[in-house]
């Protein structure tokens, strides 16, 4: 039995079927269980209804179960700093404390390649560079995955540490799927600085791919880089717009102006409320080059990424068809 954190999200939406399968008995932990009725569609799922804030939950959904995998998690590039704490940080140190009284025998936690905040501008990102995290997504996480390792370290644990990067593919509307899909299929390419930035696209079927494997070959106490080849912006837009045969003019953003806008942007969304079309906390994503190594995955989990045009390709497709709930990944 494994107990399924985060199930309900972009990753869970194709993590789940992909358990099932392989044949996996799961929990899966949810605050709403009416709203993910489609949960119910899989053999061996068991909804667990809860949140990570609750460790009495925790406990008892732990019973019986000999792994994790906690995907669970709070990512947006625009919110209050406590709530990151509490959900990326809190949240992981609750599900550590249940899964080590549990005494469970492998711990998946999914943290992310953005806790490095500030990359080596001209150097490889393996898991031996250091993290600099800059914002409170990126700090929250890195505090998370700190616990994780402590956990193995100090209570003997079986944690694996899985670092995806940039998520895309179908069923995804936010982060990357907006910026290089959504939002140039609508006419709007925000190629700054000519497309010279690096980026790290991480396929979520190579995700849930990373995770699986994971479970049975991850090294406790070891990081993994989950993701692709890392591409250039303009190398990405390039390949989007010809897959989706788009012609839009891609007129050259300066950096300073996208900065410029950003902090004008989050000036209104202090009255608003609402997260804006140009956070400036996309500066770290955005005005970097992620030169992310994925072959310690690739020579000790046996991990094989998906090349972005296919992966591209596929998630116009889902775009193309009207993001439709239902796809032949999501089946069992």
């Amino acid at each position: 039995m494994i107990f399924v954190t985060g199930g309900t999200g972009f990753l869970g939406r194709h993590l789940i079927p992909a358990l099932c399968r392989e044949g996996h008995q799961m929990r899966v932990l949810t605050r709403y269980p009416a709203a993910h009725s489609w949960l119910n569609a899989y053999d061996g799922v068991e909804v667990v209804a809860g949140d990570l804030s609750d460790p009495a939950v925790l406990r008892a959904g732990l019973a019986g179960c000999s792994a994790v995998i906690h995907a669970g998690g709070m990512f947006r590039f625009w919110g209050d700093e406590a709530a990151f704490m509490r959900t990326n940080a809190e949240g992981t140190r609750n599900m550590l404390d249940a899964a080590t009284q549990a005494g469970v025998s492998r711990f998946v936690h999914i943290s992310s390649i953005a806790v490095i905040g500030q990359p080596d501008p001209t150097g490889i990102i393996d898991e031996t560079h250091p993290a600099a995290p800059v914002d409170a997504y990126q700090k929250s996480k890195f505090e998370g995955e700190q616990q994780a390792l402590v956990a193995f370290r100090d209570a003997g644990l079986p944690v694996v540490v899985l670092r995806p990067g940039a998520f895309y593919g179908p069923l995804g509307e936010y982060g990357f799927n907006r910026l290089f899909f959504r939002d140039p299929m609508r006419g709007i390419i925000m190629q700054v600085d000519g497309g010279r930035y690096i980026i790290f696209p991480a396929y979520i079927a190579d995700v849930v791919q990373g995770v699986t494997l994971a479970l049975t070959r991850g090294h406790a106490g070891e990081v993994y880089n989950i993701c692709g080849d890392w591409i250039s912006h303009r190398e990405a837009f390039d390949i989007v717009c010809e897959e989706a045969r788009l012609r839009w003019p891609r007129p050259p953003i300066p950096g300073w102006l996208g900065i410029g806008a950003s902090r004008l942007l989050e000036l209104i969304a202090k009255v608003t409320r609402r997260e804006p079309f140009w956070p400036i906390n996309l500066r770290s994503y955005v005005y970097n080059n992620w030169r992310v190594s994925n072959q310690k995955a690739r020579d000790e989990l046996g991990f094989a990424p998906t090349d972005f045009r296919e992966g591209a390709r596929r998630t116009i497709a889902w775009y193309r068809a009207g993001k439709p709930d239902q796809i032949p990944e999501l089946e069992c």
